[in-house]
């Protein structure tokens, strides 16, 4: 069986069992059946038409080809190659958004695109998700996308066989953590994520506080933003000796 590949990427590549590998024959996903069913907006059919070069389903995992439980929350796992017509472009989040939020399996992408690098062109890869943001009780939950850094394609791995999963769910939550903590470990990725979102917005905090001190002209006002900065700055460093 030839094996479905985006690019030079594959179910093989990626480190993923040949088991969840899909045929070639059977990997090409048409562009239209993602907007024949729910309203798009135009610039988003224009990107699908013209950024998008191909989409292609690479691997499926589930309990019975992969060895684990069955999930209660995510029954499959869908891994999909978006093979980007320009170079040096940058993550699709609005197409993720677009195919993502039409199944209630996980999704996780494979962006594959050639970009300059010394002098010449290489293939490079990153990978993107589509995941709840943490919420307290009551709030409503909203999703975002996150995309790891590119790296060159044949480095790009994904660990199925982190020792903690054992689960459809824990499989997710760790391949989850990989794109967006780059650690494989399924344990508390809400938590994780919720802290390194804290730790993003203090340290736009402590730059912008930062700026306005050195702006500032009158004593008064520069005492009271040192002081907001000098705040800010031990909530970060807490934050960042829990990261560590």
């Amino acid at each position: 069986m030839t094996i479905a590949s985006c690019g030079s990427v594959s179910a093989t590549t990626l480190g993923l069992p040949n088991s969840t590998a899909i045929p070639a024959e059977k990997a090409r996903l048409p562009k239209g059946l993602f907007v024949a069913k729910i309203p798009v907006s135009a610039k988003t059919k224009q990107r699908l038409a013209n950024d998008i070069e191909s989409i292609t389903m690479l691997s499926l995992l589930q309990a019975r080809n992969i060895g684990l439980a069955a999930g209660t929350r995510v029954p499959e796992i869908l891994v999909i190659g978006l093979r980007l017509h320009e170079p040096n472009a940058a993550v699709p989040t609005d197409i993720v958004e677009l195919i993502a939020m039409q199944r209630k399996s996980g999704m996780l992408f494979v962006c594959v695109r050639d970009a300059d690098f010394e002098g010449t062109t290489r293939q490079e890869c990153a990978f993107a998700v589509r995941r709840a943001l943490p919420a307290r009780a009551g709030h409503t939950t909203t999703s975002k996308v996150f995309a790891s850094d590119w790296q060159p394609a044949g480095e790009a791995t994904l660990n199925a066989t982190d020792p903690a999963v054992d689960s459809m769910d824990a499989l997710w939550e760790s391949l989850c953590s990989q794109v967006i903590l780059d650690d494989p470990s399924p344990i508390d990725v809400n938590t994780r994520l919720a802290r390194r979102m804290q730790i993003a917005q203090l340290t736009a905090q402590v730059d912008k506080l930062t700026r306005d001190h050195q702006r500032a002209k009158n004593p008064e006002q520069r005492n009271e933003i040192y002081a907001k900065l000098h705040k800010t700055k031990n909530q970060l460093e807490e934050l960042q000796q829990t990261e560590g």
